[in-house]
């Protein structure tokens, strides 16, 4: 499902119409980036958690080459399902 799919999806469900639903939607997503970039965890009960996970520096190996190259430290978004979600593909 795309998101154009889900914001129809979500019209028809609360009775709204499509844009609105589209503009409820970026809202959301909006904030949930917002929020993940500043730090934050953003915890939907029963769909799931998006957190920010922090790598460390590390040395790793250039695969043509083999020679050693330096990775710097990253932060990335992590995805944690929530029981419900889990229940649900299950």
């Amino acid at each position: 499902m795309r998101k154009p799919e889900l914001a129809a999806a979500i019209a028809q469900s609360a009775d709204l119409s499509k844009d609105k639903a589209g503009q409820v939607l970026n809202v959301i997503l909006d904030e949930i980036t917002h929020s993940v970039a500043k730090g934050d965890d953003v915890a939907l009960i029963g769909f799931g958690t998006f957190t920010v996970r922090e790598r460390a520096a590390r040395t790793g190996k250039n695969p043509q080459t083999g020679a050693p190259l330096q990775i710097p430290a990253s932060k990335n978004v992590a995805f944690k399902p929530g029981k419900a979600l889990k229940d649900a593909v299950s």
